[in-house]
């Protein structure tokens, strides 16, 4: 949906103005993520991990700062539809999940790391919901592509279990097709850092994982 219609949403009315200040009168960069550079060179030995933590834009944030992750592409899978658009998805009828496809370089940043600091970017205890965003679009979910992978999701989600009180209800399932999302959906917090929503949501949450160790240089 357009961010304006989201952000309508995800605030109450109390809040709502302040945003709409943010919006109008913010005039902070992205620094707080890495620099965006020439297009990437993907090693041979690159891997992938597609998964969705809620909204795609913080998910996509919180990974882009991960050394070794060598891209973060918003996009869709899990649902029914092929080449779904971003209003069908919000809508919920094509049953997709906003998630992001991880290339990284396993001789810098191992998959079983990227996955422990899965827990730590949302909330993997509250069903189709993060935050305020609500609907099965927003569903915490993994996706495997071969037992290997799936024995390393299920260890690190075993992990993270007992800190959050064992109630972890993330979907762990086979990895189906997967379907870049639109263009202005890449790399939105970096595009778009004095938006309400970067502001009110993804900002303090960059803020909040720069102090992981995964991040650390």
């Amino acid at each position: 949906m357009p961010f304006a219609t989201k952000l309508t949403r995800l605030l109450p009315a109390s809040l709502l103005a302040l945003a709409t200040l943010l919006m109008s009168a913010c005039t902070n960069s992205s620094a707080d993520l890495p620099a965006a550079s020439a297009p990437v060179t993907i090693p041979a030995n690159a891997e992938t991990l597609v998964l969705g933590g809620g909204c795609f834009w913080c998910v996509e944030a919180a990974y882009e700062l991960v050394p070794g992750v060598l891209t973060a592409e918003s996009g869709y899978a899990g649902g029914k539809r092929p080449n779904p658009t971003y209003e069908q998805v919000c809508t919920g009828v094509s049953g997709h999940a906003e998630v992001v496809k991880l290339t990284f370089d396993p001789a810098k940043v191992t998959r079983s790391a990227l996955l422990d600091y899965f827990w730590d970017i949302h909330n993997p205890t509250t069903l189709n919901r993060q935050g305020a965003d609500t609907g099965t679009q927003y569903r915490s979910v993994i996706y495997y592509a071969n037992d290997s992978e799936k024995a390393l999701i299920l260890a690190s989600r075993d992990r993270a279990n007992p800190g959050w009180d064992g109630k972890i209800i993330t979907e762990i399932s086979p990895l189906p097709e997967y379907f870049p999302a639109e263009a202005y959906h890449q790399d939105y917090y970096r595009n778009n850092p004095g938006a309400g929503y970067c502001q009110a949501v993804i900002r303090p949450k960059i803020d909040k994982l720069k102090k992981n160790p995964l991040v650390q240089p």
